[in-house]
């Protein structure tokens, strides 16, 4: 039996999912919250095999709950249902641990498939969901991916300890120009100095100490 506990501040959103999941035969709803506040109070109390969150409601909004019960609660799995496809929603929601994502205009028997999924480790995310993590992942921001190949080699130099001169002597350039490259490799990686550099590198594992 599959465990089900509702947050949702509008009543009728809660009678009307309540009653339909009662009426499935492998679920039962142990408690309906009407605010993100007793949301995350009642998932810790009461333990549920999953909690369908929304997302506006007062007190605490539904990612904020989420973000509660998962500090306390990792394998908690929350499933967002809400009418919101906004940025500031589904950003928040499952960045603070939510597994799946689904409107409330789904059919009731989808809502139901995806309880089952989600209770067994499959995210169900509505697809102007997915293309929005797509779109993210494709413009995630990677720093060094921008290093040329002559300033990935500074890099290593610096990481050993290699002055500007020592640099432009191991690579047969001007003063001027390690200068040059050092700058831009520190405006790329987004550091102060050569002294972040080598630490930004060894922690991208760009580096190692056998390097």
């Amino acid at each position: 039996m599959i465990r089900v506990l509702l947050a949702d501040d509008h009543e009728m959103v809660r009678i009307g999912v309540s009653a339909y999941l009662q009426a499935q035969p492998d679920m039962e709803v142990i408690g309906e919250a009407t605010d993100g506040i007793e949301a995350a109070k009642m998932a810790l109390e009461l333990r549920p095999d999953i909690i369908l969150m929304d997302m506006v409601m007062p007190g605490m909004n539904g990612a904020e709950a989420t973000d509660a019960i998962i500090r306390e609660w990792p394998d908690a799995k929350i499933m967002v249902v809400t009418s919101f496809l906004d940025d500031d929603k589904v950003y928040p929601a499952l960045q603070a641990g939510a597994v799946s994502y689904i409107l409330k205009t789904s059919k009731a028997s989808r809502i139901a498939a995806s309880i089952r999924e989600t209770v067994t480790g499959t995210p169900v995310l509505e697809p102007e969901v997915m293309s929005k993590m797509m779109k993210q992942m494709r413009h995630a921001h990677v720093p060094h991916e921008e290093l040329t190949e002559r300033e990935m080699e500074i890099l290593l130099l610096l990481a050993k300890g290699y002055s500007n001169q020592e640099i432009a002597d191991e690579l047969y350039i001007a003063l001027k120009t390690v200068k040059t490259h050092v700058s831009n490799l520190l405006s790329k990686l987004e550091v102060h100095d050569r002294t972040q550099a080598v630490i930004y590198a060894f922690e991208h594992r760009l580096i190692t100490p056998a390097d």
